[in-house]
C-alpha cells in the first residue's frame, strides 16, 4: 500500500510521528515529509534517525500557504499536529481553536487542492462527551473531516480515535517513572481514573489498518484493554522496586474519570471489525424534510465503549504490557 508512496506528517515530530519514522523508514515507502513549526525538534529528529528518506518542512496547519506548498507531489497524509495538554486547552480554547480545527480544515483542504489520496486525522477518546476545550475542538475536528468527505469524492478522508497512548511525550507514566526514579512522591490526581492501555505501536497499526479499509468520512477505533491509574502506580512501583509513597492532589481542569472511546449513539452504528470498530459517516443530504419526517430508528440500549467496560488489567497484567514498552525498558536499564 505505501509502496513508492510520499507520506507526509503534521505535527511529525512528537511521539506518534517519530513511531511512524520507526516503522516505515526502512519499507519500500518513497520518503516521509516532516511538518511541522519547531525547528529545534525537527534538528533532533534529523540527528536521530539520518536517513534520506526522511524531509522536513518548517510550517504551521494555521498557515494554508504553508500546508499546501508542502503538500505538492504528497500521495498520503497523517494529521497529528493538534494541541493536546488538557490545562493548556482549557485556559487557551482559541489556541486550540486555531489549531485543532481551523489547521484540520486547512489540512483538508489542501489536500484536495493538491490532490492527495488519502487523509487520516488522529483524535482522541477526548471527543467523546467533550466536557473540556481540547476535547470539544477534537470533537468539531472529526466533524469538519465528515463534512469535507460528503463534499469531496476524489479523496478519502477519515479520522482514528484513541485513548491513553502509553509513554507518549506529555502522558503520565514518563511523570510516574521520573518520580519513583527520583525517590519522590509519586502525584496521582484519583487513583480511581481508568485509562486505555495502548502502546505508540498500537496507535501506527490503527492508523495503517484504517488506510486500508477507510471509506471516506469513518471514524475508526481500536479495541485495548484499561487498568486504574493505583493499578498502574502499583505496577510500576513493582517494576521498579519502588517504596515511593503515593499522594493524591485532585483531578486536574478538565479530566475525566474515565475515557470513552465511542459513544453509546455510535455503538449503535458501529462495524465491529474483531480488533476494530469501524463508525460509518451518516451519508444523508441536507434535506431537512427527512429529519422531521424520515427519521432513522436506531437502538439506544447499547452502553458506550469506555475504560472501564472494557477488559481491566490487574496488577500483573499491567506489568506485562509496560514491560513491552521500549521506554520501560530503557528506564529499567539506565
Amino acid at each position: 500500500m505505501f509502496k513508492d508512496k510520499r507520506l507526509l506528517i503534521t505535527g511529525g515530530t512528537g511521539s506518534f510521528g517519530t513511531t511512524v519514522l520507526k516503522k516505515f523508514i526502512d519499507s519500500d515507502i518513497r520518503d516521509i515529509t516532516i511538518f511541522s513549526r519547531d525547528e529545534k525538534k525537527q534538528e533532533e529528529v534529523r540527528n536521530q534517525f539520518s536517513n534520506e528518506k526522511i524531509k522536513f518542512c518548517l510550517g504551521d496547519v494555521r498557515d494554508y500557504t504553508s500546508i499546501y506548498q508542502a503538500l505538492d507531489g504528497i500521495d498520503y497524509v497523517f494529521g497529528a499536529a493538534a494541541l493536546k495538554q488538557v490545562p493548556s486547552c482549557e485556559f487557551y480554547p482559541i489556541e486550540a481553536l486555531k489549531t485543532n480545527v481551523l489547521g484540520v480544515e486547512n489540512v483538508l483542504n489542501a489536500s484536495k487542492a493538491r490532490r492527495v489520496e488519502k487523509v487520516i486525522i488522529l483524535s482522541t477518546d477526548k471527543a467523546v462527551y467533550p466536557i473540556n476545550a481540547m476535547g470539544m475542538t477534537k470533537a468539531l475536528s472529526e466533524k469538519v473531516m465528515i463534512s469535507k468527505s460528503r463534499m469531496f469524492s476524489d479523496i478519502t478522508l477519515c479520522a482514528t480515535r484513541y485513548g491513553n497512548v502509553m509513554a507518549s511525550r506529555g502522558s503520565v507514566i514518563p511523570l510516574f517513572v521520573e518520580q519513583i526514579k527520583s525517590n519522590n512522591i509519586i502525584t496521582v490526581t484519583n487513583p480511581n481514573m481508568s485509562r486505555f492501555m495502548m502502546s505508540l505501536d498500537d496507535s501506527v497499526e490503527l492508523v495503517k489498518y484504517a488506510f486500508a479499509n477507510a471509506n471516506s468520512g469513518d471514524i475508526f477505533v481500536q479495541k485495548a484493554p484499561a487498568t486504574s491509574i493505583e493499578t498502574l502506580v502499583l505496577a510500576l512501583k513493582d517494576i521498579f522496586n519502588s517504596r515511593s509513597e503515593m499522594k493524591v492532589i485532585g483531578t486536574r481542569h478538565g479530566e475525566k474519570l474515565y475515557e470513552s472511546l465511542l459513544s453509546s449513539e455510535e455503538m449503535s452504528k458501529a462495524e465491529d471489525l474483531k480488533n476494530y470498530y469501524r463508525v460509518p459517516v451518516d451519508s444523508r443530504d441536507l434535506n431537512y424534510s427527512k429529519y422531521f419526517d424520515e427519521g432513522k430508528q436506531i437502538s439506544n440500549n447499547l452502553d458506550d465503549y469506555n475504560s472501564n467496560n472494557t477488559q481491566q488489567l490487574n496488577i500483573e497484567e499491567t506489568k506485562n504490557v509496560l514491560l513491552k514498552l521500549e521506554f520501560i525498558r530503557k528506564e529499567i536499564n539506565d
